[in-house]
């Protein structure tokens, strides 16, 4: 999460100012994924002031959760959906460590195929009707969260030859406003097309591993879902690699 020192302006104020943590985050521009050549900032970034609005509103919290918006394999009725149940489950820490909790937690991925439903997508894999892709949960006291989906699968992209995102799906973490939410990806261990993949290329080595889930067997439910752990750190030495407003509009629609 970037840090913002403040500097003085021309009138004497002192002003918060961007500065990416370039041992975390991946650069705005990156060659390799070809998108940020267009989209990428040309300007130095500037923060600009929140009113007492933006920052105390809307705030979304757990009203606005429903029963099985954490179980995306229960969402549609007369079916369930295709592939490999699992449940991802993990706690947001704050950089000293702390849990963060009563924090929406939204995720949305493709289906055991690799398919979105999104009007986007057509690349020729199946739709799945019991299967939207999109959850929420609210951490709990101790900055737990969970949620019941399936694996999703790998899927082409038109980034360079031969070119495949690996499983993951993508979280988003809202604070307390809409002005206070960061966007990250969820990756599987082991990932075969790691190696090709420009998103995850573009995240300095040594953070990358904070993205990969951990397969948690002790958690596994038997004979209905395997079960993986990820833990989401704001900020601080082990925090989370998050993506820029960029990265998110180009990804996955």
């Amino acid at each position: 999460m970037p840090t913002t020192p403040e500097a003085r302006t021309g009138s004497g104020l002192y002003v918060p100012q961007y500065v990416r943590d370039h041992d975390t985050h991946p650069p705005l521009d990156y060659p390799g994924y070809n998108s940020t050549a267009l989209r990428h900032p040309k300007r130095p970034l500037t923060l600009l002031p929140h009113t007492l609005t933006e920052v105390t509103s809307p705030v979304l919290g757990h009203e606005r959760v429903g029963e099985l918006d954490h179980d995306l394999t229960r969402q549609h009725e007369g079916g369930e959906p295709q592939g490999q149940r699992i449940t991802v489950h993990g706690q947001v820490r704050d950089s000293d460590g702390r849990p963060v909790p009563h924090t929406l937690v939204e995720v949305w991925q493709a289906n055991a195929a690799g398919r979105y439903r999104h009007t986007g997508d057509n690349w020729p894999a199946p739709l799945d009707p019991y299967f939207t892709g999109v959850g929420r949960a609210m951490t709990d006291a101790e900055g737990f969260y969970r949620f019941v989906t399936v694996r999703p699968g790998a899927y082409p992209w038109k980034n360079h030859q031969n070119a495949w995102r690996p499983a993951h799906i993508h979280f988003s973490l809202f604070g307390q406003a809409f002005t206070q939410r960061l966007v990250t990806q969820m990756y599987f261990p082991d990932d075969p097309l790691f190696f090709q993949d420009p998103m995850w290329n573009s995240v300095p080595e040594e953070a990358r591993e904070r993205m990969v889930a951990r397969f948690d067997y002790g958690s596994t439910e038997p004979e209905w879902a395997l079960a993986y752990r990820w833990d989401i750190v704001l900020r601080g030495r082990g925090q989370t690699p998050f993506e820029s407003e960029e990265e998110i509009a180009e990804d996955d629609e």
